[in-house]
């Protein structure tokens, strides 16, 4: 249920979070530009209105999770921190100090839940339209990037060891006899499994690798015995006999247990040679530096996601951009819409003038300028390791981290005007003072 809204006309005895706090901060004047009466309208037919405990204020919720991604903390650090900083309390619409949590840190994981893919692409809308102008740019850059999963790298040692734990605690929770638990046996198998790169202890580590797999599966078909028909665990069950039977060769294979929807993604980078988690594309505004477009794929080709990326950014800006160039990722499409698509090539055909040709590489000079974004937003901004669950999560964590690159770029473009407005009053002090030494020399 929504909280009745509280009365902020009458001012506070001592002082007010508006009258202390810096005004030329970039979080103070970022807190006046946000619409934050667009969320209240959007979000409030997400919450019943007559019955249950009251919720926390919208404002301060979307506040809490836009600071998350802004400074790149988890949710149980900026509910911790919001209790100690007087700027993130006025971003969330707090008028007066509080010394204590606003919230659980659960609670945000709920309020994602609530809003979901929409609310979540309201944010990335707000942020775009705070850049203005610069938003407007009708040339874009698009690439993709792995946005990478919380999860181990996956090995199938790994994860046969994770059925044996998950069926014994299905087993212990269910009350269910189970005829052997291997403790020892498991641990036993565990040295052996060890330096298996020794050419020693290959045999020995790859006859371990395959007795805890038969104890897997023992356990398992154990528990399908055991279980009732229409039990909770079937679901688990069936997933934990596909990783059992999937081979070095199988399609669609599984890389986690509580993440069975990752994928493994191959981007052709040598450090790093494969990557788990899913597939990120951006549009980023060529001559501005906006990100007007941000969206989570699975595993498809380059070219299959410029479609729904142009339609998210049409969605979200107003129109579609006139030109995207990409990589040679992108093979194969050349305008989609009303969008120009911009490929790298050598230019043999005599058809394209020398100054087409010139502003076409100067394009695709332009465009490796989106490949340091995608840093910042794996560095800065939460991108590199996903926290979330699920596909939504995939998605929701995408767009929250392109959200808080366009607020960190404005107020990085507040403070060098602050800077600059305080260094020309500065010159201009300066200037006054010489001036006025020069005219008591002269008498």
């Amino acid at each position: 249920m929504l909280a009745k809204p509280k009365i902020q006309n009458q001012a506070s005895l001592f002082f007010t979070l508006e009258e202390t706090l810096n005004q030329k901060h970039p979080l103070y004047i970022l807190s006046n530009r946000v619409d934050w009466e667009l969320f209240d309208r959007e979000f409030s037919p997400l919450y019943c209105q007559d019955n249950g405990r009251p919720a926390k204020p919208i404002r301060l919720m979307v506040g809490l999770v836009i600071l998350k991604h802004l400074r790149d903390i988890s949710d149980e650090g900026i509910v911790e921190q919001w209790a100690e900083n007087l700027y993130y309390q006025y971003f969330c619409g707090q008028q007066e100090f509080s010394s204590c949590e606003p919230c659980d840190a659960s609670e945000l994981v709920h309020f994602r839940k609530r809003i979901g893919e929409p609310g979540v692409e309201l944010i990335l809308k707000e942020s775009i339209r705070i850049n203005g102008d610069d938003s407007n740019d009708g040339q874009v850059s698009i690439d993709t990037t792995v946005q990478e999963k919380n999860i181990t790298f996956p090995t199938d040692a790994k994860l046969h060891r994770k059925i044996i734990k998950k069926c014994l605690a299905i087993a212990k929770k269910e009350r269910l006899p189970v005829r052997q638990s291997y403790t020892r046996t498991l641990k036993k198998l565990g040295v052996d499994q060890r330096f298996r790169n020794h050419p020693r202890n290959k045999s020995k580590a790859r006859k371990a690798d395959k007795k805890v797999r038969t104890i897997a599966g023992r356990l398992v078909r154990e528990l399908e015995r055991n279980l009732k028909p229409g039990s909770i665990y079937r679901a688990d069950l069936e997933l934990c006999k596909q990783v059992l039977a999937q081979k070095r060769t199988s399609k669609n294979k599984i890389y986690s247990l509580h993440e069975p929807e990752t994928q493994c993604i191959s981007k052709g980078k040598e450090h790093k040679k494969y990557e788990f988690g899913n597939k990120a594309s951006f549009v980023y505004t060529r001559n501005t530096g906006v990100i007007v477009g941000a969206m989570g794929f699975r595993n498809e080709f380059d070219g299959h996601t410029l479609e729904p990326t142009l339609e998210q950014t049409e969605r979200l800006v107003g129109k579609a951009p006139k030109e995207a160039a990409v990589d040679r990722g992108y093979k194969g499409r050349k305008q989609i819409g009303d969008t120009q698509i911009q490929l790298p090539k050598p230019f043999n055909d005599k058809t394209q003038t020398k100054y087409r040709q010139k502003k076409l590489k100067e394009a695709h000079r332009k465009r490796a300028a989106i490949e340091p974004v995608i840093g910042h937003l794996k560095a800065d901004h939460r991108l590199g390791r996903n926290f979330y669950k699920g596909i939504v999560g995939d998605n929701i964590n995408i767009m929250l981290a392109a959200a808080a690159f366009n607020f960190k770029r404005m107020m990085n473009k507040w403070k060098v005007t602050s800077c600059r407005f305080f260094r020309e009053l500065y010159s201009l002090f300066k200037f006054m003072i010489y001036r006025s030494i020069l005219d008591k020399t002269a008498f």
